[in-house]
């Protein structure tokens, strides 16, 4: 154990992603925490208000981001200066993606529906910097040999190849594989080999004179989202509650 956080910790310094990652979703964890027993009138805590206004958490959110981000550029990547930026922006950016939809919608959409936004993001910004720690890096240049990392030709085909299908991913309607497929390409490739999702911009410009093909997308994102809204939905339930009715 101790051999491998010395050579896949600390060697290549990703120390500080590691805490900035552990205080994001422990921040996110605890403020949802928080958020709930508010709402259901438990515990001693309420909402902060100054001068009559609700002080949502994503403003000291933005405060703690800024600061741990200026403060890791100037503490390196090495040291308790590092450490504690990354601690910091971590917090920050737990507060401020726990209220992402509202800074999407400019409203107070926490506990609605489209509140979901704010829950599914986090959770995707806390795998995407999992695989990074894990070892992955963008656009697949991790499987690159040291040879083929010299060649530059070779790097530049492999970053441009799989950010096309990352975008071809994303062109088709499929924006988590297009953003899990920067880290995993062969997540992209998958997205963008399948149909594409309807309303998508590849159906309106590809799907518009091919009935059969637009048919057969709307099945099978009618079985998808059938097969699987449920289960998400009970996911994003249990970890940041449920919805209000409408």
């Amino acid at each position: 154990m101790g051999d491998w956080w010395q050579r896949n910790i600390l060697e290549p310094g990703k120390l500080p992603l590691l805490l900035a990652l552990t205080a994001f979703v422990l921040t996110f964890v605890v403020t949802r925490v928080i958020t709930r027993l508010i709402r259901a009138g438990k515990g001693p805590f309420g909402n902060v208000k100054a001068g009559g206004v609700h002080i949502h958490h994503v403003v000291p959110g933005v405060v703690l981001t800024v600061v741990g981000g200026f403060g890791a550029v100037a503490g390196g990547r090495h040291g308790f200066g590092s450490a504690l930026a990354a601690v910091i922006f971590g917090m920050g950016a737990g507060l401020v993606l726990d209220e992402f939809a509202l800074i999407l919608h400019l409203d107070d959409v926490y506990w609605t529906e489209a509140g979901r936004k704010s829950v599914e993001v986090v959770v995707l910004t806390a795998a995407l910097v999992g695989l990074v720690l894990a070892g992955f890096t963008p656009f697949g240049v991790d499987g690159m040999s040291q040879d083929e990392l010299q060649d530059r030709a070779n790097v530049i085909a492999t970053v441009a190849g799989n950010f096309f299908f990352s975008l071809l991913a994303l062109a088709k309607g499929k924006a988590r594989l297009a953003i899990f497929g920067v880290i995993v390409p062969v997540v992209a490739l998958v997205g963008a080999v399948r149909l594409a999702r309807p309303g998508s911009p590849w159906d309106r410009r590809f799907y518009a004179r091919r009935p059969r093909a637009r048919a057969r997308a709307r099945l099978r994102a009618r079985r998808h989202d059938r097969r699987w809204s449920g289960p998400r939905r009970v996911v994003q339930d249990w970890i940041g509650g449920r919805p209000d009715p409408r």
